[in-house]
């Protein structure tokens, strides 16, 4: 049985039909906006699903004489905008792409990090005009994680790898200095947790930011830093994958 208070558990939902029955050519404009709010709602049943199944692994870590793992928090629980629109890629994901924000600086309050991932969301969908917050998850100083676009779902954080990869933001500038603990501890985990459920392939390849493209990005602390974790790859001028564009 689920725990209806977490929402977790089963429960029966209405699927979406095909775009191509849902949608038609000479439809209203208020149809179409039907339409995408019923994918959202989809999507959020999708996610709330995903953070059940986070919450379950940690929980088991836990009686297994783990230590307490970061929560994973739901799009809802930071007060996101809703998307623009939601693409999807088949998984597993076989590239996890760690990113810094540089700006907002580093949060340390669960309150301060909500608001520097609705800052994000703010400044991607306004200034930059794409669909949502680029990244598929946030790590707050707070140590908790927090949902993006999510797993399986084309991002805009890293060109000709957004639709083939899992892209994480630590919230804040690293660098010149390192992350606390439980920022690195609670990316890893995430990580850990996507590989068990089937989100990201076992053999992925971990990669910085700054490899995919011109930028300081993740900061060189934290890129020396997850130089040193399983999976980190270097790659050779010649494994740039091809990219559809979805932003």
């Amino acid at each position: 049985m689920g725990d209806e208070r977490s929402g977790c558990g089963s429960r029966n939902s209405t699927l979406l039909p095909k775009p191509s029955d849902a949608v038609k050519a000479d439809s209203t404009q208020q149809q179409q906006q039907q339409y995408k709010q019923h994918q959202y709602e989809q999507h959020q049943r999708e996610q709330q699903d995903i953070i059940c199944g986070y919450t379950q692994q940690m929980q088991q870590a836990v009686t297994e004489g783990g230590v307490h793992s970061a929560r994973l928090l739901s799009r809802t629980d930071w007060g996101a905008r809703m998307p623009k629109q939601v693409d999807y890629f088949t998984g597993p994901a076989p590239y996890v792409i760690i990113h810094h924000s540089y700006i907002p600086a580093a949060c340390y309050s669960t309150p301060d990090c909500m608001r520097s991932m609705r800052d994000i969301q703010i400044f991607h969908q306004d200034d930059r005009g794409w669909n949502d917050i680029g990244y598929s998850f946030g790590i707050g100083g707070d140590g908790m994680i927090y949902t993006g676009r999510g797993f399986n779902v084309v991002g805009a954080h890293a060109p000709k790898y957004n639709d083939k990869s899992v892209g994480i933001v630590l919230i804040g500038d690293w660098r010149t200095e390192l992350p606390p603990a439980r920022m690195l501890q609670a990316a890893k985990d995430l990580i850990a947790f996507g590989v068990a459920q089937g989100y990201i392939d076992p053999d992925y390849k971990l990669l910085g930011h700054r490899q995919v493209r011109d930028t300081e990005c993740p900061g060189g602390k934290l890129f020396q830093e997850i130089s040193t974790w399983p999976k980190f790859t270097r790659l050779n001028t010649t494994e740039a994958p091809h990219e559809v564009k979805k932003v």
